[in-house]
């Protein structure tokens, strides 16, 4: 049994909220609206409860509108749970903003936090002013970062000049220059090439093993989950529906495989099958009533499609 400061996020029994107004249509229904008093509540996060050791790099899943943000939100300080209790970095965080801040690094998708004219370098450095990072611990990361990627070539560079690969990396970079205890990950390699994407799970793998950060991952690309994610939170409408790791994600579907099979005019047909259920042979001979089958392929499931099915309330 862990002791509680051995985690950096604990959240027990955590809700969120919202008064709506019920609108009316048109003109006067808007006119009406202003001084209306017709409210009803959305719950945005219901009941979660969740720890996070320190160092663990946890993917938190879901669908759009399933409440990820609102509870990132919530972490980080900028909304406050209406229910529940939230410890982040053992402070509560909408209560002591100013010092979670301090202990956090944030990247949210393409939304840069670097200066848009200004060289990477003295982004860098105002960075160091804002975050009073001493002397030695700025030098020693800056040290890091050159052994981690080939930084030189950026240093000199503005923001406004780089590739959206270069950018993105750079802002990690930053996220983790005044060593913070936990990064907040949204969409870190969204609209990236292949190459790149490679490049920056690497970099986040290796800063997360060397500086032993906490890594909560966000994010609707399945080869960041399955490059950098130890453990699995996958909610929906608000309620966690899964907490697990990795191998027991892929286990918990042993019996499903996906069928492809090449049909006439070089057109691919593609299922998921749950073998403890159906025949694969059967659904073969299924096909081959519909035409020739040119060529037949049974692969392991994805995780993607693992994620889908317990989106779709299969594991329920």
């Amino acid at each position: 049994m862990k002791n509680e400061k051995e985690y950096a996020i604990v959240m027990n029994g955590v809700a969120k909220e919202f008064k709506v107004l019920n609108r009316r249509e048109g003109l006067m229904g808007s006119i009406r609206d202003l001084f209306s008093r017709d409210y009803r509540t959305v719950t945005a996060v219901d009941d979660i409860s969740i720890k996070i050791p320190k160092g663990q790099i946890v993917g938190y899943l879901g669908p759009n509108g399933a409440g990820k943000s609102t509870t990132i939100k919530m972490m980080t300080g900028v909304l406050e749970p209406s229910r529940g209790e939230l410890i982040v970095n053992g402070c509560v965080p909408y209560k002591n903003r100013t010092r979670n801040a301090e202990k956090i690094g944030v990247v949210f998708g393409q939304r840069s936090q670097l200066w848009w004219s200004l060289p990477l370098i003295e982004s860098f450095k105002l960075l160091k002013e804002i975050y009073l990072i001493p002397d030695d611990e700025y030098n020693e990361m800056m040290e890091l970062y050159t052994s981690l990627v080939d930084l030189e070539p950026l240093l000199h560079k503005t923001v406004r000049q780089m590739s959206l690969g270069q950018r993105t990396l750079s802002d990690i970079l930053a996220a983790f220059l005044h060593n913070p205890q936990i990064v907040f990950l949204d969409e870190p390699t969204i609209g990236l090439d292949v190459s790149m994407k490679a490049k920056i799970r690497e970099l986040i793998k290796e800063l997360n093993r060397r500086k032993n950060t906490t890594v909560i991952l966000t994010t609707h690309d399945m080869g960041d989950v399955d490059a950098l994610c130890e453990r699995i939170v996958i909610i929906d409408h608000g309620k966690m529906i899964y907490d697990n790791d990795m191998e027991h994600l892929k286990t918990y579907y042993g019996s499903y495989r996906t069928l492809k099979l090449r049909m006439p005019g070089d057109v691919w047909e593609e299922e998921v099958i749950d073998e403890s259920q159906t025949d694969v042979m059967s659904v073969i001979s299924d096909y081959q009533k519909k035409g020739k089958i040119l060529d037949i392929k049974l692969e392991e499931i994805a995780t993607e499609e693992v994620i889908k099915k317990i989106y779709e309330g299969v594991a329920g």
